[in-house]
């Protein structure tokens, strides 16, 4: 996730910003593969608006899937996530950064000075 604003990127940040499809990935994080019908039964939709989910996620590389006979396995693939990570590090640091200066100054103030 090098660069600003490449389609794999905006496919990533799109694909988290539903909360279902946060909630699937946190499913097969714990769960690990799992047929759809699996996952079905964990919201309150149907199969096709499930899958509609599960083809943006497909798509942005966060999931991938397999057949077995006439199932669909559903895997979490974590490789998008960890470029992710790596692109807000500079972030975690910039706050980092700032909580740790605000302590300083918290330190250095008199106690009937603090708010």
């Amino acid at each position: 996730m090098t660069g600003t604003g490449t389609a794999a990127e905006d496919r990533v940040f799109a694909a988290l910003a539903n909360s279902t499809r946060r909630e699937v990935l946190r499913l097969l994080r714990e769960r690990g593969p799992l047929a759809v019908q699996a996952l079905v039964g964990h919201f309150d939709m149907r199969r096709p608006s499930l899958s509609e989910h599960l083809k943006v996620l497909r798509d942005a590389g966060l999931v991938s899937e397999r057949r077995s006979g006439r199932q669909r396995i559903y895997r979490l693939e974590a490789a998008p996530l960890a470029d992710l990570q790596d692109w807000l590090h500079p972030y975690e640091r910039f706050w980092r950064d700032r909580l740790r200066d605000l302590g300083d100054l918290l330190d250095r103030m008199p106690d009937d000075e603090r708010p």
